[in-house]
């Protein structure tokens, strides 16, 4: 897939909204989860036909806004850091996100609110699933059924904030993207 100009721009632009969600947002608790990056990677897979770019884009908006949070922590303008313990994880979470949006992509609109259910959905119960699994202890989380359900109880909010933004920002992304390419604002191609 040659690349055009205007397209590289709105990648780029992926990369900055993306950015500027997390670093409004994430130090919120109360907007925690509300990210644009589960939106990134579902339109990947929905819009992009090229699988490689489709599997990249996402991988690349993430690495790159964690790259620069980790330099606005680092000049302490941020309140953590853009690398931590583990985030591979989230990395292969949202690859598998791509993989929705692959899936719905011959739905069209029905695909977009389908994909926009399912990404965060799919999201909120591995990552929680892991997070306990792999810090109960730590956390206070008890180590059996229990604590599985405390640790989705306590991710609802996060749940609620990535539907929401989702909602928001995977039809704009689509939207714009296939104005960009086809000269039409629309959630077809």
């Amino acid at each position: 897939m040659k690349l055009s100009k205007q397209t590289i721009f709105f990648f780029l632009v992926l990369v900055a909204v993306s950015t500027f969600v997390k670093f409004i947002c994430a130090p919120q608790i109360n907007l925690s989860g509300f990210t644009a990056v589960i939106a990134v990677s579902l339109f990947s897979g929905l819009a992009i036909q090229d699988k490689k770019l489709a599997f990249l884009l996402p991988l690349v908006t993430l690495f790159l806004s964690d790259v620069l949070l980790q330099g606005l922590y680092a000049a302490n303008i941020f309140p953590f850091a853009g690398f931590y313990s583990g985030q591979i994880t989230n990395y292969i979470l949202f690859t598998g996100l791509t993989l929705t949006g692959i899936a719905f992509k011959k739905y069209r609109a029905a695909g977009v609110v389908s994909a926009a259910i399912t990404g965060p959905t799919v999201f909120f119960l591995l990552s929680n699933f892991i997070v306990w699994k792999t810090q109960a202890g730590i956390l206070g989380y008890n180590k059996d059924v229990s604590g599985l359900w405390q640790s989705y109880g306590f991710g609802l909010p996060f749940y609620r904030n990535s539907l929401i933004s989702t909602f928001i920002f995977l039809p704009l992304f689509i939207a714009v993207y296939n104005r960009i390419r086809y000269g039409k604002l629309s959630l077809a191609q």
